[in-house]
């Protein structure tokens, strides 16, 4: 195998290589220079336009169509976008490789899949009224120059919110360029136009004059780290400076009667110019390399280099890494380079790779990581593996080395190597790849239907295969041909036992696709109802979504159904789909309660609960103030419940009735009696307001009335009087020979209010109680002696001596003789 070096050559004091990555790319009837080319970053794909500015052979009818052609660098057709939606102005790719085609009225299409599938906006801003002249890309997004010079920026494709930048000057704009946010001071695009002699720089808030001599310039280039900027005068000279325009770091006089059609960055270290069939790279320094080829020529710039693109041949013109160059460069005393020999040697049977070895061995794990770095850096799989054997004989002598960076190398290789073969056609470089990373380029392979290639890669590199999955059933709903039950049981059998099979995505792309029987079969294998549900009830399929949402037990996504229902339905058709469904009946009432009681009302009614619709009445007549009102209510609830089976209407009728009775009293009591009001307290708290009142014998009459029991009654004057502290009605109760609620209550509750005396009147009316009961009383009204003649009467001498501890002054010596009576004499 040749050596890598013979594809290298010198430019200034720096080598560069070109990289054949593919040939036959094209049908050599394409005529590639009558089509605009952008290439998708990393590697990625081209898509080919024909540039209506120019004249081309006509081929037929079908030919002459318009078209956005998708290939991958290998020159394989992945899809082809008929297109009719005007002149395109702008093509170019994201770094997830979406396509973003603008067209002279504005209009942005955002080809996410490489399938045709899109998401549309509109720049605005006058670009309909003005029309967009060009556009320039960056990797998250791009901006339009208007004919009026106007620019409009658009930051982000997820959700684009196009911006005007500041207005420059109206002059003829010769060229112009763009540095990315992300290598700006303000953290905004920046615009480089070229407008007279000089140079003006445009942002969000400013367009400034950087007043440069020599123009007018009729290319400007932007370095892919934003640090130096390459200019083309129109005398052919080429200049390189830095972005702040403060320092002019090399010119170059190319000598060129016409201006090359495209100046390009190759990596950030040197500048390419291409005209029709001729290459020129040049070196900040000056110092220049010339490539001529047989046709039309395209220069695709990436991070690293530069993809060289015409009918014949896909190459990659980059600078060769210092690793590589140490380890290959003719008369190279580098470890890596003896190792590497030392492996030579080794294949060879001399004894002469132990003398590299140990020639290089203080510096042999320096010499293993540069061969490792630098078989990543190789396209030729030969000297990949040459690398890699030369580390692993170099490890293989070490007493300590960890193999992590050598088996992480070995996997990458395995990943680059799959995807560059010409059938893939992605021929992404080490450090693209690092850029990327494995999720992006498997997403990639996706958008390709590489399925195969993606599940097999994403096992090998230990990543979830379930997006792929998942993606391949979404196309096969949408494009195949056969019977529904057929392609459902293909597809379940296909993804069973899978994890992480996402059905509800499959079930939407059927949807989509006018496939509503399919999705419905398709949802019934989602295990997650909270994705079933939202996908049912935008197919309109309401009744079978409740009934997921129910199956699931979760009540905020049966809300959520309910919600969506009532909106959508008539009153009658919501009430019909709850029917036999008890919980979500019960989550419409529950909800309804607080919320909506008409809602509530008109659900009793159709379901004929007379007495919860009457018991709503209720409580509503309840939250009334006006009295009319709150007696009309009542009445409703009473005649709702006038024809109901059910056994306790007659007690609820009953009870509203007296209900109105106490409404229309109260009423009278607010318009015969001053303040305070009687609307809206119970029964007994009217009771209890009038005795209080001085009312006694209204209250007596109501109490007559409504029936209110003799003992309740009796408790509500007790209490009434003790609060208002109305002791001469008491007593006069006393004096009576009964009590409904016996004589105890009295003196507990005159006791409770303080006073004793009156409470003492009523000790000896209980009766019912012993005699130690009652001298317990008497003690608790301060008459001790009374509690003494109690007990004798009872002839407790017990309690007798018990009350003697709690005598004081003269009490005690009249107990002791109470004591001295009872006790037997001697």
């Amino acid at each position: 195998m040749s050596n890598p070096i013979i594809d290298w050559e010198k430019v200034g004091d720096r080598y560069y290589r070109k990289v054949k990555l593919y040939d036959a790319v094209f049908d050599p009837d394409l005529e590639l220079e009558n089509y605009i080319i952008a290439g998708a970053p990393y590697g990625g794909a081209l898509a080919l336009y024909r540039d209506e500015d120019k004249i081309h052979t006509y081929r037929g009818t079908q030919a002459s169509k318009s078209s956005i052609n998708i290939y991958s660098c290998s020159g394989k057709l992945i899809r082809r976008i008929n297109w009719d939606k005007g002149f395109i102005r702008g093509l170019g790719w994201s770094e997830d490789e979406r396509l973003l085609v603008v067209t002279k009225d504005g209009t942005v299409r955002c080809y996410y899949d490489l399938q045709g599938d899109f998401t549309q906006f509109s720049l605005g801003h006058g670009a309909e009224e003005h029309g967009v002249s060009s556009c320039r890309f960056w990797l998250t997004g791009f901006v339009a120059i208007l004919a009026n010079n106007h620019l409009v920026a658009v930051s982000h494709y997820n959700e684009p919110r196009p911006k005007l930048l500041a207005t420059p000057p109206e002059d003829v704009v010769h060229s112009w360029a763009i540095i990315p946010p992300a290598y700006t001071l303000s953290r905004s695009v920046e615009v480089l136009l070229a407008i007279g002699q000089t140079i003006f720089v445009v942002d969000s808030s400013e367009a400034e004059d950087r007043m440069l001599p020599n123009g007018p310039f009729k290319h400007v280039g932007v370095s892919p780290n934003g640090l130096y900027v390459t200019l083309y005068t129109e005398d052919g000279r080429v200049w390189v400076i830095t972005s702040d325009f403060q320092n002019k770091i090399g010119e170059y006089d190319s000598k060129a009667k016409t201006v090359p059609k495209d100046v390009q960055w190759c990596g950030n270290d040197s500048v390419v110019l291409a005209w029709e069939d001729e290459v020129h790279m040049i070196d900040p320094n000056g110092a220049v390399l010339k490539h001529y080829y047989d046709g039309w020529v395209h220069l695709l710039a990436d991070i690293d280099g530069v993809r060289l693109i015409t009918n014949d041949i896909c190459e990659l013109l980059q600078k060769v890494p210092d690793t590589t160059k140490d380890v290959f460069k003719l008369g190279s005393t580098s470890p890596a380079s003896i190792l590497l020999d030392a492996l030579d040697q080794l294949e060879k049977k001399s004894p002469k790779a132990d003398e590299n070895i140990q020639m290089i061995r203080s510096s042999l794990p320096e010499a293993v990581a540069a061969c490792v770095e630098a078989a990543g850096q190789e396209y030729n799989i030969h000297w990949q593996k040459q690398l890699l054997k030369a580390a692993s004989f170099g490890k293989s002598v070490l007493d300590l080395y960890s193999s992590d960076d050598f088996v992480s190398m070995c996997e990458k290789l395995r990943v680059l190597n799959a995807v560059r073969d010409y059938r893939i056609g992605l021929p992404i470089t080490y450090d693209e790849y690092q850029y990327l990373t494995p999720e992006k380029l498997i997403q990639r392979l996706i958008n390709r239907r590489e399925y195969l290639l993606a599940i097999r890669l994403s096992e090998y590199l230990r990543l979830p295969t379930n997006k792929i999955y998942v993606h391949w059933a979404s196309q096969k709903v949408r494009n195949s041909t056969d019977d529904e039950d057929t392609i459902c049981k293909t597809v379940v059998n296909k993804l069973h036992n899978k994890q992480g099979i996402s059905f509800e995505v499959i079930a939407r792309s059927a949807y989509d696709e006018g496939r509503s029987h399919l999705a419905t079969q398709l949802l019934d294998h989602e295990t997650r109802a909270g994705k079933q549900v939202p996908l049912l009830l935008s197919m309109e399929e309401d009744e079978i979504a409740l009934d997921k949402a129910i199956e699931s037990g979760d009540t905020d996504l049966v809300v959520f159904v309910l919600l969506h229902l009532k909106k959508k339905l008539p009153l009658a058709s919501f009430f019909r789909v709850l029917n036999n469904r008890p919980v979500a009946t019960a989550l419409v009432e529950s909800s309804a309660r607080s919320q909506d009681q008409e809602l509530l009302k008109d659900l009793y009614y159709q379901d004929d609960r007379r007495l919860d619709g009457a018991n709503l009445l209720f409580s509503d007549a309840l939250a009334q103030s006006a009295p009319q009102t709150k007696t009309d209510k009542l009445k409703l609830a009473s005649k709702l419940l006038a024809d109901s089976k059910d056994p306790t209407a007659t007690l609820h009728q009953k009870s509203y009735l007296e209900a109105q009775q106490l409404i229309r009293i109260q009423d009278c009591l607010d318009r015969d009696i001053d303040p305070p009001r009687y609307t809206g307290l119970s029964l007994n708290e009217t009771l209890t307001r009038l005795v209080r009142s001085g009312y006694s014998k209204r209250a007596a009459k109501i109490q007559a009335d409504f029936r209110v029991p003799e003992k309740t009654w009796w408790w509500i004057r007790l209490r009434a009087l003790v609060a208002k502290r109305d002791w001469g009605e008491i007593e006069e109760i006393s004096k009576q020979r009964k009590s409904a609620i016996g004589w105890e209550p009295f003196f507990s509750e005159v006791l409770g209010a303080g006073n004793t005396k009156l409470a003492a009147v009523f000790v000896p009316k209980c009766a019912g109680l012993t005699a130690r009961e009652r001298s317990e009383m008497w003690v608790k009204c301060g008459l001790v002696i009374k509690a003494g003649e109690e007990l004798v009467r009872a002839k407790d001498l017990d309690g007798l001596e018990a009350l003697r501890g709690k005598a004081t002054g003269a009490a005690v010596v009249e107990i002791d003789r109470l004591i001295a009576g009872l006790r037997p004499r001697r």
